[in-house]
């Protein structure tokens, strides 16, 4: 570990999972690593995170559909965006499938940032990680012309999930629809490829309102918990479709 990413994750502010309780001891694996593990190479998160965060059955689940489609796009080069980075362990899946691509990461919450800098420093990760509001990000963010574009669109739910109606993509903080229209307005010119998390129980309507922005869409459910409980992606495409599926 080098010594200023020692230093970081020695900070009070960080924990360990040991006070949040599951009944899978191991099911906030990150990063290719147990809890126990991922703790013994110095890897911290906040209580917050390791409730919310993508654990890795998901995350690798999730990344292989987003390479299935990635590697058709007409595009060799990939640039990778995960608008809300949390502890960016679905970026961490979605690039090692994707070996060969850039990933780009933004989260607002300034504490979660310095946390997960920290564990990407500790991992020798060369993701780049920004602190700030994702729309003034974009702006500022330059992608060759020559890239395709992938993005991980995972904003919060907060109300947004309710476990009886499902999930409502259009009262995530911010909407998801919104989302999209930011990446697709900011690169207008870039094949695209959009990765939604998304719930088993999910607001047809707002999932229509989505699809219809997309030029190819295919939602994926992964039997990971419970049925009725389990998470999945909305793959879509903007600018192309994958030759394999009709639009």
């Amino acid at each position: 570990m080098a010594p200023n990413a020692m230093k970081c994750c020695s900070s009070p502010k960080l924990s360990s999972t040991e006070s949040i309780s599951f009944a899978d001891p191991d099911y906030v694996s990150i990063y290719g690593m147990r809890p126990r593990e991922w703790h013994r190479h110095g890897v911290r998160l906040l209580g917050r995170t390791a409730v919310e965060c993508t654990r890795d059955a998901l995350g690798d689940r999730i990344a292989r559909d987003v390479a299935s489609v990635a590697t058709r796009m007409p595009s060799n080069q990939l640039v990778v965006i995960d608008p809300f980075a949390g502890s960016c362990n679905t970026l961490f899946w979605i690039l090692r499938h994707l070996p060969n691509s850039e990933g780009i990461a933004f989260e607002s919450d300034l504490q979660v940032f310095e946390i997960t800098h920290c564990n990407l420093a500790v991992l020798g990760q060369r993701i780049e990680l920004v602190h700030g509001d994702y729309v003034r990000l974009l702006e500022e963010h330059r992608v060759q012309d020559d890239r395709g574009i992938v993005t991980f669109v995972a904003p919060p739910w907060g109300p947004a999930l309710d476990e009886v109606r499902g999930l409502d993509l259009s009262r995530t903080t911010p909407p998801i629809i919104e989302v999209i229209d930011q990446v697709a307005c900011r690169f207008p010119k870039h094949k695209m490829l959009f990765a939604t998390q998304v719930y088993e129980r999910i607001s047809a309507p707002s999932l229509n309102q989505i699809r219809t922005r997309l030029d190819w869409s295919e939602l994926r459910i992964y039997a990971l918990n419970e049925t009725g409980r389990n998470h999945g992606v909305l793959l879509g495409t903007k600018g192309w479709a994958p030759r394999w599926t009709a639009r």
